[in-house]
């Protein structure tokens, strides 16, 4: 079965092949999936990086593409070259989307015909970021979104979970996964770096007095809902 990769900016992931289904998550671009199934205008995938199933449009995607920069900007914007100037427009690559550079100009890099983001918005495909505080907040004010994974709405795991996909390191996309995932801690004091779980819901330890989430509608444990925030204990 051949791989294929994402050649929009983002795509909504459903249950079922309806736009009026749920969207249970969400692909970027350059992301890897391999199609279980065809039906009219829909393809059933299953992601390469966290085995996550779904309904997307069927469309021309990338068959080859083996990335050497992401995106380490919430949203960088696409620019387009106009003679000897970048102009840019109104189209982003969201936080950890992979690119395979074509050609260099100065201070913007081309990842497609006439499509180009500044290279201050990129980093090596190889690089790690240890610091996981740097990525989370990030999404600050960020919108809640069920099922969402970006700066234009993002949920409570894929929060947790963009930091190890920016690192291109394996983990869970739902909460309940994660919670099978990751070792149990049997002390009941939190410390930093703590995955904290309760009933469909996940926020990580930034110290042994606060913890950050992604907080939706949905939720009825905290207040100043559809932001992500800190809470203070």
């Amino acid at each position: 079965m051949r791989y294929n990769f994402l050649n929009t900016s983002i795509s909504n992931l459903y249950t079922k092949p309806s736009s009026k289904a749920e969207v249970s998550s969400q692909i970027i671009y350059g992301e890897k999936f391999k199609i279980l199934s065809k039906k009219k205008s829909w393809v059933k995938i299953k992601t390469s990086y966290d085995n996550y199933v779904g309904f997307i449009k069927n469309n021309n995607f990338k068959k080859k593409f083996k990335p050497t920069k992401k995106v380490y900007n919430l949203k960088a914007i696409i620019y387009k070259k106009v003679k000897k100037k970048f102009l840019p427009t109104n189209q982003f690559l969201y936080f950890a989307s992979g690119i395979s550079v074509i050609n260099k100009n100065k201070a913007f890099v081309q990842f497609e015909d006439n499509k180009w983001l500044r290279s201050k918005d990129l980093r090596e495909i190889t690089h790690f970021e240890k610091n996981y505080k740097k990525i989370l907040r990030l999404f600050l004010n960020s919108k809640y979104k069920w099922g969402g994974k970006t700066a234009d709405g993002i949920d409570c795991s894929a929060l947790v979970q963009i930091y190890y996909y920016y690192n291109r390191t394996f983990f869970p996309r739902d909460s309940k996964d994660q919670a099978k995932y990751c070792r149990k801690k049997i002390s009941k004091n939190f410390s930093e770096g703590d995955i904290v779980f309760w009933k469909g819901h996940v926020g990580i330890c930034l110290n042994k007095h606060q913890f950050i989430h992604a907080y939706g509608p949905r939720k009825k444990s905290c207040n100043n809902a559809n932001k992500i925030y800190y809470y203070v204990d």
